[in-house]
């Protein structure tokens, strides 16, 4: 048996299995921690697919500094409190699965039809990896998929905003959020 094949069968179910535990935890911490996990099985399924450099851009920014700043604002933020339940805006809840179900319509369909997946023949590898990894990786990048790629980083940007406007925490009658009693 090649051993890929073994890495494979080995990382993949444990792949899995740190996903839905992430998804299962209670706890905040717990489910960043089972995401770090997720993340280096990621990174060595990479490994076997025979790209190093995703290989290592995946241990060094997702897991590694990504990871300690999901932990730090977790830890910052005190998350182990317990939030309440209750549908702040009403039908919030029916809006989501109504989404949810479109989304999985979407993806459906598009695989049917076959959107994005190359029907001829698969290029020569060899040849399209000439100048190496990185280089073809920058060519794919810059090249036909310059907009999605740019476009993906300005929705993390404005996910890391609101994400960063969603944890501050209002202090009962001040106008001003988080503010030490010395700075008045």
């Amino acid at each position: 048996m090649n051993a890929d094949l073994v890495v494979f069968w080995v990382t993949a179910p444990l792949s899995v299995f740190a996903a839905v535990a992430m998804i299962l935890s209670r706890n905040a911490v717990h489910a960043a921690l089972w995401l770090i996990v997720n993340l280096f099985t990621l990174a060595v399924l990479f490994l076997v697919l025979g790209s190093p450099f995703l290989f290592v851009v995946q241990i060094i920014v997702y897991a590694g500094a990504i990871m300690v700043l999901f932990l730090f604002v977790i830890m910052l933020l005190g998350v182990d409190q317990q939030a309440s339940l209750r549908e702040t805006i009403r039908g919030q809840r029916w809006l989501a699965v109504v989404l949810g179900l479109g989304l999985v319509a979407e993806i459906f369909f598009a695989v049917r039809l076959g959107l994005g997946l190359s029907r001829g023949a698969l290029p020569d590898f060899a040849r399209v990896n000439e100048g190496g990894n990185i280089r073809a990786l920058a060519e794919v990048l810059f090249g036909p998929y310059f907009f999605p790629f740019e476009v993906t980083s300005i929705l993390l940007i404005v996910a890391a905003i609101g994400a960063m406007l969603h944890g501050r925490r209002r202090v009962q009658d001040e106008d001003v959020i988080d503010m030490p009693a010395a700075a008045e």
